[in-house]
This record gives structure tokens, sequence and C-alpha cells, in this order.
């Protein structure tokens, strides 16, 4: 699991993404074409006018989307004012991804993981900084031991640095780098925390599942994610690997 998502080919979500789009722009236009006789007998063609054009204007503002993402990838800052608008456009998208993965036998957390290394690679050529008060540093709970009788999901500070887990050398790094903590028990939780403390940048550990999905929850709000490792299964005794959070964290923090 180490360096996983730099050992992830960003491209896969590229490509499945333009698959995307291209399918469902065939299938809208055959079905306008196919309506075409009935629009005449009905002599309405000024409707097929306004769904054909309604049709143009949006698929060519995917087209342009996803262009800028991968002028995003490259570094190259020509189409920025659609940044806002990538994660509207990856949430409609998603489904459709996951379904030709399916259909090219693409496993999903393939595909997470190439959306992660994607939004990773575009918040690093951003270059975005920000003060470590203003970093959230979010954790799931199964980073701590399983049979540890300290509950720290409300209060961090009950962790007793055992090192048994990689929660306690968690927590001295946020006591020595200054960014704020916090473990949680779901998507939920996490996104109050982040509600609630108004960071300006996330860093996220989760699996390919909660990552992918929280990334764009928490939009427009930057957010990047590291993988667990699970050396148990999922959700159970998990840890991370702390140099590639502390690599991750000096590239973000002032």
């Amino acid at each position: 699991m180490k360096d996983l998502l730099k050992q992830t080919k960003k491209r896969l979500f590229i490509k499945l993404a333009a698959l995307s789009i291209f399918s469902a722009m065939s299938v809208t236009l055959l079905v306008l074409w196919l309506c075409v006789p009935r629009f005449v007998r009905l002599d309405a063609m000024w409707i097929f006018d306004i769904l054909l054009a309604g049709a143009i204007i949006f698929y060519g503002f995917a087209w342009l989307s996803l262009t800028n993402i991968v002028f995003n990838i490259t570094n190259i800052n020509i189409f920025r004012f659609l940044d806002r608008y990538i994660f509207t456009f990856i949430n409609m998208l998603f489904p459709l991804i996951v379904l030709w993965g399916k259909v090219f036998g693409i496993d999903r957390r393939a595909i997470e993981r190439s959306f992660i290394a994607m939004n990773n690679h575009i918040l690093l050529h951003h270059h975005i900084k920000v003060a470590a008060k203003d970093l959230l540093v979010i954790s799931p709970h199964c980073l701590q031991l399983a049979s540890c009788p300290h509950k720290i999901t409300h209060d961090i500070k009950n962790c007793k640095r055992c090192n048994q887990c990689t929660v306690g050398p968690l927590v001295t790094l946020s006591e020595n780098l200054g960014f704020n903590f916090r473990v949680v028990t779901g998507g939920t939780l996490a996104r109050k925390v982040a509600k609630d403390l108004r960071p300006k940048l996330v860093l996220a550990i989760a699996c390919e599942r909660d990552l992918a999905s929280g990334i764009q929850d928490v939009y427009p709000l930057p957010a990047a994610g590291i993988l667990n490792i699970r050396p148990n299964g999922p959700c159970y005794n998990t840890t991370v690997d702390l140099e590639e959070v502390e690599v991750m964290l000096r590239k973000f923090i002032k």
C-alpha cells in the first residue's frame, strides 16, 4: 500500500471520463434524432432546436471541463475559470465512470485511486500553502488499535501515546507542526468537524471509497488524500505511512 497513489495512473480516470462523456453525448443525440419525425408531425421542430442547442451547450461544457482537468494536471492555466466546476462535473460523471469501469473489468478501487491521485496532483501543482493552524488532518477511528480502551473521537488528548498504533505519532506531529488533528467515526462526523473548524485545507487519511466521496463532499474546500494501510482488512487496526503524511503536510504548510 505504501506509495500506491504515486504508482497510480491518473490518466485512467481521464480516459474513463472521456468515454463517459462521449457515450452519454452519443445516446442523447441518438434519442433526439429518433424523435425528429415526431417533432415534424407535431410541427414542433422549434422544441427540437432548443433541445439540440441545450445538448450542445451541456456537452461542450463537459468537454471543456475535462480539458481543464487535463490542463490542471499539466499546469497549463487556460481554463482556470472553470476550476470551481471541476467537482460538479466529476459528481455528475462518477456513476457512469464506475459503470464503464465494470464493463472493462476495472476495479472501482483502482478508479477511485486514480481520482485521488489526480486530485492530489492538481492541488500540489496549484502550490496551495496555508498556515498550520488552518490545516485539518482527519483520520478514521480504525487507525486506533481496536483493543485500546481510550476513546479519542471526542478528545484526541485522551491518546496515551503508547505507540502501538499511529494515532500517538500523529498527535505528536500535530503538536510539533501546529495543525489540527481529529479522529472520526465516519464521513458524517468528518464533514461536521470540517464545518466546525473551518480549515482552509484538509488532509484526509482513509480508504479509497471514503477519500473519493469525502473530497467531492467538502468541495470547494481543497482536500488531499492519503490511503490508509489495511494489513488486517478494511476498518480494523489500519495504519498509515507517517513519513508520507509528514512529506505531504510540509508541502502544504507555509
